[in-house]
């Protein structure tokens, strides 16, 4: 068997391994294909599907799809496009999302995202769910507002960190990111040094005093679009 998978994207031949999804390989390759749910060090998940792709015209979850040689893919497409910005606007809508005054603000992945597509407004009407916020902890809080149920806390904490404070409760709407105490995070055994913490794309899991501790101007996404320096792989490969 050939240790080596030749696909196309957008007219791109790339190679990958076998066992690659088209997300790993398109990384390796330099070719940025967004993602919220997905992140480097935790198992694929594939729920919050801002990676689609067509992979020979149908619509797949590039965090989960394996690659396989001879496959065509669109990443950069109309449609795809479309169906990504769907999927970031009912983000939005679907939380209580106060980007200006947001701590994660200019750290913020959703909202990175939302600024590479040109979203400046949602299609949808908000919803604006009645959603709590937990400040029990001294270093942590959560601000279920934020959350878009991407599972990362809850992946970290049970493969990265070994504890399991985070979990699924509830379904459909309903469905939140509960913790495995009676009610509070100050009743779990969660550290705010725990990877769990960092690993948030949004602004739904904060550590304390450290609001606003990068002025503007000198934040992750503030010169850069998201997906950069991915990108900057395969210019530095073409030089």
């Amino acid at each position: 068997m050939s240790n080596t998978i030749t696909l196309t994207i957008d007219g791109v031949d790339i190679t990958g391994r076998p066992g690659q999804s088209i997300l790993q390989a398109a990384d390796e390759a330099g070719i940025y294909i967004p993602r919220l749910c997905a992140k480097d060090g935790l198992c694929a998940y594939g729920s919050c599907r801002v990676c689609t792709v067509l992979a020979n015209g149908r619509p797949q979850a590039a965090c989960v799809q394996p690659i396989a040689e001879g496959m065509i893919v669109e990443n950069d497409s109309e449609r795809v496009r479309d169906i990504r910005k769907s999927i970031i606007e009912m983000l939005f809508v679907e939380g209580n999302h106060y980007c200006m005054y947001c701590e994660k603000s200019g750290n913020c992945e959703l909202q990175a995202l939302a600024y590479r597509m040109g979203i400046t407004a949602p299609r949808f009407p908000y919803q604006f769910p009645d959603r709590d916020v937990d400040a029990s902890h001294p270093d942590i809080m959560i601000d279920h507002n934020r959350c878009v149920l991407c599972a990362r806390c809850v992946r970290a904490s049970r493969d990265v960190d070994g504890k399991g404070v985070f979990g699924f409760v509830g379904r459909s709407k309903d469905r939140r990111v509960a913790v495995n105490a009676e009610a509070r995070l100050v009743d779990t055994d969660a550290d705010v040094s725990d990877e769990a913490v960092d690993v948030c794309p949004v602004g739904a899991i904060l550590k304390k005093r450290t609001g606003y501790a990068v002025p503007i101007g000198e934040r992750t996404y503030d010169h850069e679009p998201i997906g950069t320096d991915i990108e900057a792989r395969r210019t530095a490969a073409s030089e």
